[in-house]
């Protein structure tokens, strides 16, 4: 028994319509994840990032490598309770959104502390890193005759003027690329398209030529 066509083939057949080609998922998925990186590049609030600089130097006869030893402890302490609670009176914002919205960063090569603070305002964002770097020396002053070294605030932060966040036009790359990994992976685990078996040709009797009887 014969299996029926489906109703599209049904219509493909009596229109005429052209089966649409094997890689169709590729260019459809790449618009659609295009637009969709356009649009949350665009609804995104926009993310502003400041950063201070703080370096430790060695007092009195201490030695230079100590004071790179102890910029590597006084940036994981940075973000810690005790100097975020400090830093909040500065900033005046609450020490969650310091916590949140700061990050330190150091050198191998040098006894310097990076510190970023992220805010959706850029006044915050310089806020936030001045407050956490103001804390962080005040926090060596009172340990700088055990440790032997002193905490000064090599750079201020300065109010941004663009923001960090990345723009529309790259989400929409981003997103177009996403897209079209997606469609590649489609075409991967899509089943291939079976092609008809070809009907063979009904057998003829001995001796009759090729052409058939005539």
């Amino acid at each position: 028994m014969s299996e029926s066509p489906s109703p599209w083939r049904r219509l493909r057949s009596r229109t005429g319509a052209r089966p649409l080609p094997r890689w169709w998922p590729l260019p459809v998925c790449a618009l659609l994840g295009t637009v969709a990186g356009g649009v949350y590049g665009l609804a995104r609030p926009a993310e502003y990032a400041a950063t201070s600089y703080v370096v430790v130097t060695p007092t009195g006869k201490s030695d230079p490598a100590t004071a790179l030893g102890f910029a590597q402890a006084y940036g994981r302490v940075a973000t810690q309770v005790a100097v975020i609670g400090d830093a909040q009176a500065w900033a005046g914002v609450p020490a969650d959104t310091i916590r949140r919205n700061v990050q330190t960063a150091t050198s191998p090569d040098a006894p310097m502390i990076a510190i970023t603070g992220t805010s959706g305002r850029p006044g915050e964002a310089a806020d936030i890193a001045n407050a956490v770097a103001r804390a962080l020396t005040v926090n060596g002053e009172h340990t700088e005759g055990s440790t032997g070294v002193r905490l000064v605030q090599f750079s201020r932060a300065a109010k941004p003027v663009d923001p960090s966040s990345a723009p529309a036009s790259l989400t929409a790359l981003v997103g177009g690329c996403a897209g079209g990994l997606a469609g590649g992976l489609v075409l991967l685990v899509r089943p291939k398209r079976r092609e008809p078996a070809p009907v063979p040709a009904p057998a003829l009797p001995a001796g009759t030529p090729y052409g058939g009887p005539r």
